[in-house]
Formats: structure tokens, sequence, C-alpha cells
């Protein structure tokens, strides 16, 4: 029975160890080499470590991912489950909420970033038309730093917020309708059941949904490189784009593979801090 649940599990351990043990261990070895995009590599120890700690470009790069994860993330899982809310009610019309609230997940980074590219373009886009037609004037949405930092969340949001989306309806169709038909006996009101019925019993979905989200925005990329012009706006380069910069742009491998250990060291530690606090507050109640 014992050897049978094994060989279950063996194909997956084989495709676990060689697409994610074997290339982390690449990368680490790299990681303390000068190895460029040939493939010739000479040992220097902590010397990448070492250059990364003293780079300006790695801590820009970081503080812009900062601001990214802390700007992105509260407003999408909040939108995901404000949709939730509103795709759960029994309505005729709400399979059109899912469809519509889910469809964005779907597409490509590519077809996102041409919609909104199209979007923020200045005289042509539909957002800087609608603006000169109310009288406003055009806003240059990816030529500076401030609001192509806006813009990139606002695309985010859009696209990424259906997945949130997603976890809240099934969380929210697992909560018993008894519960809101007692409480509608006893007066309570909808937005009393929300309060004291909904959120609270959402609670752990809560969690899982914001740690997904912070790890997620915390390795953005797809759509700061092509949203930016391949790096074009320095203020908003995440620290994941840096690393694609130094490994394929300048051929540092090795370099890049060390910031790529460091960032996916303080990634661990944000993880089980958040995990810790979580199971405190669980452990209270």
């Amino acid at each position: 029975m014992k050897r049978s649940g094994f060989w279950f599990v063996a194909p997956f351990l084989v495709l676990y160890v060689a697409f994610l043990v074997v290339p982390m261990a690449i990368g680490l070895g790299a990681s303390v080499t000068d190895e460029g995009i040939t493939g010739h590599a000479a040992f220097v120890g902590a010397a990448n470590y070492g250059e990364l700690f003293q780079d300006p470009v790695v801590w820009s790069s970081l503080w812009h991912t900062l601001i990214f994860t802390v700007t992105s993330t509260p407003v999408i899982v909040l939108v995901g489950l404000v949709m939730a809310l509103l795709a759960d009610r029994a309505v005729p019309e709400r399979w059109l909420y899912r469809l519509a609230f889910f469809a964005p997940y779907l597409l490509p980074v590519s077809v996102v970033v041409l919609i909104w590219n199209w979007l923020y373009q200045p005289g042509f886009g539909l957002i800087n038309d609608l603006l000169t037609r109310l009288g406003l004037g055009e806003v240059g949405w990816l030529s500076t730093d401030g609001m192509a930092m806006t813009s990139i969340v606002i695309t985010t949001v859009w696209w990424t917020a259906g997945f949130g989306f997603l976890l809240y309806l099934a969380a929210l169709q697992e909560i018993p309708h008894q519960l809101y038909e007692a409480s509608a006996l006893d007066g309570a009101t909808p937005f009393q059941q929300l309060r004291r019925i909904t959120l609270p019993l959402l609670s752990r979905t809560h969690q899982l949904v914001i740690v997904l989200q912070i790890l997620a925005s915390l390795k953005v990329f797809d759509q700061v490189y092509l949203l930016s012009g391949q790096g074009g706006i320095p203020g908003v380069r995440s620290i994941v784009q840096y690393i694609y910069e130094s490994g394929f742009t300048r051929f540092r491998v090795g370099y890049a593979s060390a910031i790529s250990y460091v960032f996916f060291a303080l990634i661990a530690v944000i993880a089980l801090v958040h995990f810790r606090l979580t199971a405190a507050r669980g452990s209270k109640r």
C-alpha cells in the first residue's frame, strides 16, 4: 500500500525536482560567480551580494515595488470583495456579473497592455479624449513617474481583481442561507447582516486573498515592463524588472541570480510574518 502511494506521487516529485529544485540549485550556484550570458563563470564568493546592497538601483527598484504593493493590494482585495457581493445576489442577471467581473483575469498580459495603452494615449486615447471634452485637459498617464505608477495600479486592478472575486464568491456560497433568514426574522438590516455575518465568516478568505495578492504584487513585472516602454520610466522600475535587465540586457547572470535570492528571502520573511500574525490572532479567538 505504501509503495503504491509512492508511485502515485513519483511523477510529481520528478517534475518538482526537475523544474524547481534543480533550477534553484543552479541559480544559487550562479549567484556566487561572475557568470555572463556565454556561460563562462569564475567564482567570486559573496561579491555579488555585497555589490547589490550598495547598488542604488536595487534599493530604488525595491522601493517602487513596495509602493506598488501597498497601493494596489488593498484596492484589489476590496474590489474583488465588492464584485463578489454583487455577483452573489439572487438576481436573474448574476451570471452576467460573474462573466463581466472574471473575464479580464483570463486575458493575457499583452492584450491587457494593448487595451490600456490605447486608453492612456495622449490625443486619441479614450480617457484623454473624454477629459478634453469635459474641458479638463489631457493627462500624461505614462509620461511621468507619479502618473505612470497610478496608471499601472489601475491597469493591474482591472486585470487581476477577478482572482480575488472568484475566491470570495466561492466563500460566499459556502455561508448557510439560514443564517441570513434567521437574522432577517430578528430584524437585521442588510448592512447588519454584512457586518455581523458575512464579513466575519469571510475572515479566512480575507487572509488567503491578502497573502496571495501581496506575493503577486511583489513579483510584478509584465505590465510595468510593457506599459513603461520596456523600462523607459525609471521611476516605476520593479525589482523583478531590474533582475531581468541585469541578466538579459547587461548579461550579468550571476549578479541577477544574487538579487533574485535576496528578493526570494525577503518574500519568504514577509509571508512567514503574516502567517505568524494570522495564527496568533486565530489562537486569541
